[in-house]
């Protein structure tokens, strides 16, 4: 008890004890220590048996593992799976992606969402001096690493003890255990820190971080999890208690905002216009078509009467404008985007526009854009 305890692990070990037989020693140190080694064992027999086929998998070379952990920090294996081997493909090392350009990475990122992802990538790449760091400190300090990334890639390419903490990992530990404490409070971190290291099998931690995480991507999902065929059903706090939908806690909700964007697709002969997004705002560093932002979604007679829509056009102009699409909800993680679409054509001689980039029409496809402007380029063009 008094060792769980100085693990930040007391009250785990509280609720359950229940859970340990008495012949194993109920009210034991070796009781709790059994309780934990059933679940650890449990999931390592699962992913023999169940672990999916990967492209990451089945190597211990610390980029494409790294790579791969990026990628899949925002988003689904699904989606992942075919950009992972794009990215491999066009930068297979460290040195290949530390020599291309900002805007390059930025391409082949394109439709991945959370930019800033790439451009850690890139900017860690350029301070490895052409060999990935074999410290757990070096790679944890490496930009845009975090405690999970640096646990996943030195425990799976190097099998150092590490225990990932992922949102597979809350959810399988928080049910298991029967733990309502918020995932993301302090306290939570913390306690849900100290339990992942101490169910860690530290003899084999790159099989077993693999299968936690799969286990909770394949069998203990956030909805409908498939307990009634799952190995650790005799012993899960959450569904003897009939907690499992109740479990992991959140505190917080995300909060969203509104955001009104008109974009202009500018037709001048065989040209158009774009502009780089340098502030550090959403899509920092991509590019994107002439943008007016409003504080609410504009009628067309209110946008074309607007100074800055106005302030786009040379004087004495008069541009062809027709409106392409409107109200194109896009949604992102904290903003919900309203877009409206609108086709200006000029002629080739005309001075409008002139504080933005102009660019062959052919060559627009070369520059990373956001996937609210590729979709609207795919469906129009």
């Amino acid at each position: 008890r008094d060792y769980y305890a100085s693990r930040g692990l007391g009250d785990v070990y509280k609720r359950q004890l229940y859970f340990c037989s008495f012949e194993k020693g109920c009210v034991s140190f070796g009781g709790m220590k059994l309780y934990m080694n059933r679940l650890t064992e449990a999931l390592l027999d699962w992913y023999a048996d169940n672990k999916r086929d990967l492209p990451w998998r089945g190597t211990t070379d610390p980029y494409r593992i790294w790579i791969s952990e990026i990628i899949l920090q925002q988003t689904r294996v699904v989606q992942g799976y075919e950009y992972f081997l794009r990215f491999i493909r066009r930068f297979p090392d460290v040195r290949t992606l530390a020599s291309a350009s900002e805007d390059e990475v930025l391409k082949y990122w394109q439709g991945l969402g959370y930019y800033s992802r790439a451009r850690n990538l890139h900017a860690a790449a350029k301070s490895m001096n052409g060999k990935f760091p074999e410290s757990y400190q070096e790679v944890r300090a490496l930009k845009g690493v975090g405690d999970y990334t640096a646990a996943a890639i030195c425990s799976i390419a190097y099998n150092m003890p590490y225990a990932v903490v992922d949102g597979n990992v809350y959810r399988v530990l928080s049910r298991y255990c029967g733990i309502d404490v918020p995932i993301d409070s302090t306290e939570g971190k913390k306690l849900f820190a100290a339990l992942a290291d101490e169910m860690l099998d530290k003899s084999r931690p790159a099989a077993y971080n693999q299968a936690i995480m799969d286990f909770g991507a394949i069998q203990c999902t956030p909805q409908s999890p498939n307990c009634m065929f799952c190995p650790l059903a005799d012993s899960c706090s959450a569904l003897s208690k009939g907690q499992v939908m109740q479990l992991p806690v959140k505190q917080h909700r995300t909060k969203t905002s509104n955001r009104y964007f008109n974009y202009i697709y500018v037709r001048m002969g065989a040209c158009t216009f774009i502009h780089k997004r340098t502030a550090d705002d959403i899509w920092k560093n991509l590019f994107e078509l002439p943008l007016v932002e409003a504080d609410r979604n504009l009628s067309e007679e209110e946008f074309l009467s607007s100074a800055s829509f106005r302030s786009l056009i040379a004087e004495g102009e008069v541009p062809e404008v027709r409106l392409v699409f409107r109200n194109v909800k896009h949604v992102l993680s904290h903003r919900v985007i309203y877009a409206n679409f609108y086709e200006v054509v000029l002629p080739e001689n005309s001075r409008s526009f002139s504080e933005y980039q102009c660019i062959r029409m052919e060559d627009l496809e070369q520059y990373p854009v956001s996937r609210l402007v590729h979709a609207f380029l795919e469906k129009y063009l």
